[in-house]
């Protein structure tokens, strides 16, 4: 196999759940290969190194083989190899999103009315 896919191998990988949302993540520029913005269509190689974005979160990998079908994944984890500064910076930033969450993050839906009794009273209405 020469090439495959950068999408394909995204999905394959086990970081997008579909390969449409890794072709919208590379279309979008939130995946760089070797540092430049690329299509979905770009053919990845071994020793590609890729800066993914997901969300808050971000890692760089360095692919180490390729699939074009999704499989199991500890078998996935087996395609890329992550850099030693983003674990680091990846385990910081959990841990700080842990001491600090976000305001109103715990927030789920509508408030009940209770709540919303709450919210009026502080309010003075």
């Amino acid at each position: 196999m020469d090439g495959v896919r950068i999408d394909k191998w995204l999905w394959a990988a086990r970081f997008f759940k579909t390969r449409s949302l890794s072709a919208a993540a590379v279309g979008n520029h939130k995946v760089k290969v070797n540092g430049e913005q690329v299509k979905p269509a770009r053919d990845l190689k071994p020793g590609d190194e890729l800066d993914i974005v997901i969300g808050d979160t971000r890692c760089i990998v360095i692919v180490k083989g390729l699939s074009e079908q999704r499989r199991a994944a500890p078998e996935a984890r087996m395609l890329y190899a992550e850099t030693e500064d983003s674990i680091t910076r990846r385990v910081a930033d959990q841990e700080l999103r842990r001491l600090a969450p976000v305001p109103g993050s715990n927030l789920k839906g509508r408030p009940t009315k209770r709540e919303g009794r709450l919210i009026r009273g502080m309010a003075g209405e």
